[in-house]
């Protein structure tokens, strides 16, 4: 009985002891205090604070109009009355529009062909080409959906004036006889920002503890006389389950404050959707953490040097967006991408996250998600687990 109490002392003074050496290597290493830190604390403000207006208005635009008709310059006065576009010039043709949206003076171009009032007038559909800058997605939807909303609203004039109507409720009928009310459920101000920086939240702490735990590995390999994540000359190191735990204690405190700073106060601070408890964050947050560590700390077993790390994690960061099912949808991700996803814990933490804080999803709704987490963490635990036991190993052959 003293023998195994006298181990598991010894166990907890190892974990202890490995626990405060990382943690000291972490201050003084201000790469990694960077991106365990600073990164997490100040990169999500000032995204959050770029899309916090969540639409943008008087979007510049350029115009070529080849139909010189009435109905192409009602076209482009409804275009221009609208909060979201603005017709800051004409051009004589697509090539001078393409000059100038290059230029950066113009987002978009809005092109109407010479046959635009002629098929109109003959009772058949016309097309108006709309070319967009690509680069951020609020000026493609404020541009296109101008476009849509003011091609409707000419069509249904026309209509009305065609249709021989007497009254008003007869005019409303022929325009709209089925009444819709459109209702964004989970994202009222059908922003950019409440629909896909929840995601980006939970992206940014796994990649910055991915990044953090990398390089102060790809440190410690350099440090060490055998290259190795393990020390040579440290009796404290004497098993992987030590290692793990030591290592899961420092950065799992670090990790606390972050990810509650992320999925709580970021969200409060710019009013973000907020339907989950308190409880149910932690009860999802608790195993993604987990799960970021080891999954951390797998990857450092793999880089050699500090420098890798930022190029294979920088790299994936917007496939693993995509990943996630929220940027794009998770049923049209083919198969084999999908089994590529699983093997990221933003993949199943991000869906949980959002489902719970913006959709208001229970905890158990978000089980099975929250279970793979686990299951993730498991696995990456045990191939830490057998890295270091394989270079303990080493050691102790003195390779």
């Amino acid at each position: 009985m003293m023998s195994i109490f006298h181990n598991i002392k010894q166990f907890l003074t190892d974990v202890l002891y490995i626990w405060r050496r990382e943690l000291i290597q972490v201050i003084h290493d201000e790469g990694v205090l960077i991106f365990l830190v600073f990164v997490p604390l100040g990169y999500p403000l000032l995204y959050s604070w770029i899309y916090n207006n969540e639409a943008v208005h008087e979007v510049p635009v350029v115009v070529v109009d080849h139909s010189h008709s009435q109905l192409s310059r009602q076209f482009i006065r409804d275009c221009d009355a609208t909060g979201e576009v603005r017709v800051a010039c004409f051009a004589n043709d697509l090539d001078e529009a393409r000059s100038i949206v290059s230029r950066q003076f113009v987002k978009g171009v809005y092109l109407i062909p010479a046959d635009f009032a002629t098929r109109i007038n003959r009772g058949e559909s016309a097309t108006v080409s709309v070319y967009c800058d690509m680069s951020v997605m609020l000026i493609y939807k404020a541009i296109y959906q101008t476009a849509a909303v003011e091609a409707g609203r000419l069509g249904a004039g026309l209509k009305i004036r065609k249709s021989g109507n007497y009254t008003k409720r007869e005019d409303a009928v022929t325009v709209q006889p089925l009444a819709v009310d459109d209702v964004a459920m989970f994202n009222p101000s059908g922003g950019y920002g409440s629909c896909l920086l929840p995601a980006v939240l939970l992206l940014i702490l796994q990649q910055t503890l991915a990044l953090g735990i990398g390089m102060a590995a790809g440190t410690a390999r350099e440090r060490h006389r055998n290259k190795q994540l393990i020390p040579d000359n440290d009796h404290h190191y004497s098993g992987p389950l030590r290692i793990a735990f030591g290592k899961l204690l420092c950065y799992g405190m670090i990790a606390a404050v972050t990810s509650a700073y992320l999925s709580m106060a970021i969200p409060r601070m710019f009013s973000f959707p907020q339907l989950a408890s308190g409880w149910t964050l932690l009860f999802m947050m608790l195993p993604y953490v987990v799960a970021c560590i080891f999954f951390g700390m797998a990857v450092s077993c793999i880089v050699r040097y500090r420098e890798n790390v930022m190029l294979i994690m920088v790299f994936v960061s917007v496939p693993l967006l995509f990943l996630t099912g929220v940027s794009w949808p998770q049923t049209n991700i083919p198969g084999y991408w999908q089994g590529v996803s699983w093997l990221f814990p933003s993949t199943f933490g991000v869906r949980a996250y959002v489902r719970a804080n913006s959709m208001g999803a229970t905890i158990d709704q978000i089980l099975p998600e929250i279970r793979l987490l686990w299951i993730q963490a498991a696995a990456y635990f045990g191939f830490a687990c057998f890295v270091y036991y394989r270079q303990l190993c080493k050691l102790r052959k003195g390779e």
